[in-house]
């Protein structure tokens, strides 16, 4: 990850030179580093600590006095609902971008002339992350090459990242942001729809939940590969994952390649294949395709798909005829039962 050491090593000294409660968080308000408690604490505190991060409640609230744009020091008031006392919020800005924050807990004593003390380590700070943001594009770039559709390119790139590698796709959030620079060295990120990772092989679940639980949407992992070179296999397969992850619960939120079945071969099928096995349960109503689908799924077993529906077993009976005579299939026969599954099944992802 950044270079936690030397972020500690810098809020520690504030900490120390102002006698006051430090935090060090990045852009997304993910915490980073903290010192020790000096005076009282409030619960933003607390939970940031704990959870790592702060509420979204919270954020709009600091973010309403503009510390994004801020080239100083900001004052924030207390706010005694969200359980917020008065704090300071010094962006950590580098060559005119803000790169992260640096909170500190104020109980009228920090004044301008005590503050412009730690001016300078409050700009070690800021060029600790925008080497990090800086080093994270190269890596970007590297990442690009490595999934590119030119074998020459990806050959010429993989000698640069040790193996086994894992990619990892995951939907991004427009309601929310995950800072990809924070993830552990030796992972590889890129922006996009779906967003691009490529792990070291022992890593790949941590980062797919870190990842996933920051934007609050679906992740899917592809298979191990043990050269490089073939990590564009692995994003094909993560990708695919993430389509199964977004679209049967049972398998979300986070999706693994191997553990995915026969969705591995629905996955792959393009539109035109989907969209012929969906036009076998193109008659049925939302209703009649879950009644189905739980029926098949658990086995054709009528008395545990009743209770999964919490309805009457007469009733289901009787919309599973309606199924039949709607689609023209015989549900107690293996090649209709398979037909209208595939149907189902491919209808979800389409």
């Amino acid at each position: 990850m950044h270079n936690t050491a030397d972020l500690q090593e810098i809020v520690d000294e504030i900490a120390g030179l102002l006698g006051a409660s430090v935090t060090l968080e990045d852009r997304s308000f993910r915490l980073l580093a903290y010192g020790a408690q000096h005076g009282d604490i409030d619960t933003v505190r607390q939970e940031s600590i704990l959870r790592r991060r702060a509420t979204g409640e919270v954020r709009d609230y600091f973010e309403r006095y503009g510390i994004a744009r801020a080239r100083g020091p900001v004052r924030i008031p207390a706010d005694e609902r969200l359980k917020v006392l008065a704090r300071i919020c010094w962006p950590l800005r580098h060559t005119d971008v803000t790169y992260g924050y640096l909170w500190l807990l104020d109980s009228g004593s920090l004044t301008d002339a005590r503050l412009r003390r730690v001016a300078a380590l409050v700009s070690r700070a800021a060029a600790a992350l925008a080497q990090e943001a800086r080093s994270r594009q190269d890596l970007g770039r590297l990442l690009d090459a490595l999934l590119s559709p030119d074998p020459e390119e990806r050959d010429a790139a993989a000698p640069e990242v040790p193996g086994p590698v894992t990619a990892v796709a995951v939907r991004e959030s427009p309601e929310r942001a995950a800072a990809l620079w924070t993830l552990p060295r030796g992972v590889l990120a890129r922006t996009g729809s779906p967003v691009a990772l490529l792990a070291p092989a022992h890593l790949a679940d941590e980062v797919a939940g870190v990842v996933q639980q920051a934007y609050g949407t679906a992740a899917g992992i592809g298979g191990t590969r043990a050269d490089p070179a073939d990590a564009w296999l692995s994003w094909r397969e993560a990708r695919q994952a993430l389509r199964v992850a977004e679209n049967f619960p049972r398998y979300g939120p986070v999706a693994r390649w191997e553990e995915l079945g026969a969705h591995r071969l629905l996955a792959r099928l393009g539109g035109g294949d989907l969209r012929e096995l969906a036009e076998a349960v193109a008659g049925l109503d939302p209703e009649l395709a879950q009644t189905v689908e739980v029926y098949l799924d658990l086995g054709g077993h009528a008395q545990k798909t009743a209770a999964a529906l919490g309805i009457h077993r007469q009733t289901l009976y009787y919309r599973l005829g309606k199924a039949g005579r709607l689609t023209g299939r015989d549900l107690s026969d293996g090649d209709d039962r398979l037909t209208l599954h595939l149907g189902l099944k491919a209808a979800r992802l389409r």
